[in-house]
């Protein structure tokens, strides 16, 4: 059985940086296209970032330059780095793997 399990999600000040985290399980993690989305309150899900296998990685517009998608395959664990938050990066985030299985979300709030 596949599991997706988020965490490292709270309330930081604007400026402040987050790392999430996604610890997979039931599959071989490596193979995998991992990504973390975002749902704000009244929004639909959208994709924040990506990393391919080989550890190629694409980013959203809005998060270009702040986030940073990596992972440690030896961890089945892939990371979202979260810097220069801002308050619109408020929302809920999920990690997904591409194959229908989604994570529970860890809540991010950024305000003052």
């Amino acid at each position: 059985q596949v599991q997706l399990v988020e965490s490292g999600g709270g309330l930081v000040q604007p400026g402040g940086s987050l790392r999430l985290s996604c610890a997979a399980s039931g599959r071989d993690f490596k193979i995998y296209t991992m990504q973390w989305y975002c749902q704000a309150p009244g929004k639909q899900r959208e994709l924040v970032a990506g990393i391919t296998s080989g550890g190629s990685t694409d980013y959203a517009d809005f998060v270009k330059g702040r986030f940073t998608i990596s992972r440690d395959n030896a961890k089945n664990t892939v990371y979202l780095q979260m810097n220069s938050l801002k308050p619109e990066d408020t929302a809920v985030y999920y990690c997904y793997d591409r194959s229908g299985h989604w994570g529970q979300g860890t809540q991010v709030t950024v305000s003052s």
